[in-house]
């Protein structure tokens, strides 16, 4: 059983007595009345912009479905990093002072070192991969793991995009990243797995790097389609190359006002995760389509779809075997345990 149907069966114990009290014409309020109580105000932060399908299909449609559940709570969400960057928000959802986030995995490594395997190149084969891990129950010491670490609660995750690389050349094979300067970044996973595809990895604040590939600071950089949009790289390099090296994360996070719902309201919150999970990859998928149909008309890259991918794999898999920590490569293996 995945941690998300184990936190329903929770639910369903808990929420009976309370209908069956209701029905019976004893104490318990029914969901939507909470007694007459105060609407409960959640923040939920990420570092997406509202036009990117992590706001809109994700963030949005949580706070969207809970408001609809009428159970007594709000979600108001804080796009664009208001709340703070990833390190920042971490620390603050582990302390309270922010109740929901949406995060990468690797930027969760800080806190829990395992979280980050997540994150490491090819791990998974897709994004439905990724959607079925955390929907198993092979993921179920990893995300308890987390909880007992951090205090903090997954509740859901989903993929946005595969994460592909841009250049002033095409990158078919390991090779061509030989004597390119390649932002990557600046986390400990994102380091490990540039030295797993060949690359040499040069740190650039995503805000910067626009600026840095157009001074030359950088020869190329990965990221997923919708975020290589949203930054205009097109204007600034030349090839687009499909090597889809890794699942882009997202993990919706909860902290200690968790335990502060009650059963009802706990409900709702899970279910508008859910609906947002099952939408975001959707979104991302169209999204990307429309992006691709825009610069293959545009000519604005020159999209390499011939990557030859098994190279890559070839490299990556012995080398993070050999650098993964003992407790990361118990996650890694079952990652790749959990393929189809």
């Amino acid at each position: 059983m995945s941690t998300q149907q184990r936190r329903r069966a929770l639910v369903a114990v808990l929420v009976v007595p309370l209908f069956l009290g209701t029905a019976c014409g004893g104490g318990g309020e029914p969901a939507g009345d909470q007694g007459g109580g105060e609407n409960v105000e959640l923040t939920l932060a990420h570092s997406y912009t509202e036009q990117q399908p992590q706001h809109r299909c994700g963030a949005k449609v949580i706070s969207d479905e809970v408001a609809a559940a009428n159970v007594g709570i709000t979600v108001q969400v804080f796009p664009s990093s208001q709340l703070g960057g990833d390190a920042d928000r971490i620390q603050s959802v582990i302390s309270g002072d922010i109740d929901l986030d949406i995060q990468g995995a690797s930027a969760l490594g800080a806190v829990h070192e395992p979280m980050s395997v997540v994150d490491a190149a090819y791990a998974f084969d897709d994004g439905e991969h990724l959607a079925r891990f955390f929907d198993s129950d092979a993921s179920t010491p990893l995300t308890d793991g987390f909880a007992e670490a951090t205090g903090v609660t997954v509740l859901g995750a989903w993929s946005a995009g595969s994460r592909q690389f841009t250049a002033n050349q095409p990158i078919r094979r390991p090779e061509d990243l030989a004597n390119l300067r390649m932002r990557f970044p600046n986390s400990p996973q994102f380091l490990m797995n540039a030295a797993a595809l060949g690359a040499n990895p040069t740190e650039v604040a995503y805000e910067e790097l626009y600026l840095a590939l157009q001074q030359g600071i950088v020869d190329g950089q990965e990221n997923p389609i919708v975020n290589i949009d949203s930054q205009n790289l097109g204007e600034v390099q030349d090839y687009l190359s499909m090597s889809g090296h890794q699942e882009n994360s997202n993990l919706v996070l909860v902290g200690p006002r968790w335990t502060e719902l009650n059963p009802q309201q706990q409900e709702a919150l899970s279910r508008a995760v859910d609906a947002a999970v099952a939408q975001v990859p959707g979104c991302v998928q169209q999204d990307e389509q429309q992006i691709l149909e825009k610069w293959r008309s545009g000519g604005q890259f020159q999209i390499v779809e011939d990557v030859d991918v098994a190279p890559f794999r070839a490299r990556v898999e012995p080398y993070l075997r050999a650098n993964l920590s003992p407790e990361q490569l118990t996650v890694y293996e079952a990652i790749r345990g959990s393929a189809a």
